[in-house]
């Protein structure tokens, strides 16, 4: 079976060692364009954009550019950032429409995360783990949709601003957020990212969200950390979980483009296995 795997660049996966992967880019738009991909200098964008005062958004791929990415593969799993805040999803699934109405033996399953960042990641590298323990297509089809479901999305702002400018938070909760200096924990909760408590101080923030993952079921499975330049707060946060979870698997990475420009600069994004 030829297997492969596509995910736009929300996944924080540009490349995969040993795994047939492509990594379809999202786009960063201010006054110019940044495409979330493996060229991107992710810290100079950040800057760049943290210093620019006018409009800023992001557009998703295509279906063409899904479509292209399927390339002649016989099985496709494809995974998006949540339906709710783009529409990179209804893309994949128009172009795996057409691409079983041009090949009917073939197959394509396109995964809606209902999140973003390090939670995606996870689920793509649950993908490579199925496939590669030679489950049939349809078997992989119904594990990664239970692992989906199973697995969630945390995170700590230090910043809404740019949220707030394309219509994902009320502006009202960002200028609270600037004038009063505190920080957002929320989760990724039916496609949507809603806020769950506001903190002062970033430590007090991250004990709040390891709070918030032990009561949406947190028992010490896998966790992924993704952060905007910030590992010391990645690092705090790991070792908090590590005291009460000292046998966990923990990796922390640096978002890519998509998470960067949502999450901002200090940003803390966490995906985590609640079973």
């Amino acid at each position: 079976m030829k297997f492969k795997i596509v995910a736009d660049s929300a996944s924080n996966v540009y490349e995969l060692e040993n795994t047939n992967y492509q990594s379809v880019p999202l786009k960063i738009i201010t006054d110019k364009e940044y495409v979330d991909d493996k060229h991107l200098n992710v810290f100079q964008m950040a800057m760049d954009i943290k210093a620019y005062k006018g409009k800023s958004g992001t557009s998703c791929p295509n279906s063409a550019e899904w479509l292209e990415a399927f390339q002649d593969a016989e099985y496709i799993f494809g995974v998006a950032i949540t339906s709710r805040l783009s529409g990179s999803y209804n893309s994949a699934v128009m172009a795996a429409k057409e691409y079983t109405e041009a090949h009917p033996e073939r197959k394509v399953h396109i995964v809606d995360s209902l999140s973003t960042g390090p939670h995606m990641k996870m689920i793509v590298e649950k993908l490579v783990d199925l496939i590669n323990s030679g489950d049939s297509f349809e078997e992989i089809k119904n594990q990664i949709e239970e692992y989906t479901s199973r697995t969630h999305l945390v995170f700590s702002l230090q910043s809404v601003d740019n949220l707030a400018r394309n219509g994902r938070v009320n502006p009202a909760v960002a200028m609270a957020v600037n004038a009063l200096g505190i920080r957002i924990v929320g989760e990724a909760f039916d496609g949507q990212l809603a806020q769950r408590n506001k903190c002062r101080g970033e430590k007090k923030a991250l004990q709040v969200l390891f709070n918030n993952m032990k009561e949406m079921g947190y028992k010490g499975g896998r966790v992924s950390i993704g952060h905007n330049f910030n590992e010391k707060g990645a690092e705090t946060l790991k070792e908090l979980i590590l005291s009460e979870f000292p046998q966990c698997n923990i990796e922390i990475n640096v978002n890519h483009g998509l998470n960067c420009f949502y999450a901002e600069l200090g940003g803390i994004l966490v995906g985590f296995e609640a079973f």
